[in-house]
């Protein structure tokens, strides 16, 4: 089996809310996790479909490798460094706030026969 991977890296979004779009291409097919991004209101759709056309491009490199046969084997979003602004508060004071950022990786697998697999 043929896996090809791609990885966004410091993506400005915090990883709980790319994780709600990760979960919803997991184990699906190519054609359908796509159609799932489409159409989902989700906002960290766009980035995750930029993640999964650039797994399947790593994974046409290879030959023998039809597309159509893709599936979403893993994804997963880890975070990444915090950035941390201030806020002015009542009385002088400050308040720090968290802007996250996430690592967002995809890996998709072959499922079909590969040329030059085992003969019957």
């Amino acid at each position: 089996m043929m896996e090809a991977k791609a990885t966004a890296r410091y993506v400005r979004m915090a990883p709980r809310k790319a994780r709600r779009v990760v979960d919803l291409i997991r184990g699906s097919g190519v054609l359908e996790a796509r159609r799932r991004l489409q159409f989902s209101p989700l906002g960290a759709t766009q980035t995750v479909t930029k993640v999964l056309n650039s797994a399947v491009a790593n994974a046409e490199q290879s030959p023998g490798i039809i597309p159509e046969n893709l599936v979403v084997k893993a994804g997963w979003v880890d975070e990444g460094p915090t950035l941390k602004r201030y806020r002015p508060r009542a009385y002088g004071r400050a308040t720090m706030i968290r802007k996250r950022t996430s690592h967002i990786t995809v890996v998709v697998e072959s499922i079909g026969e590969e040329p030059g697999g085992p003969q019957s």
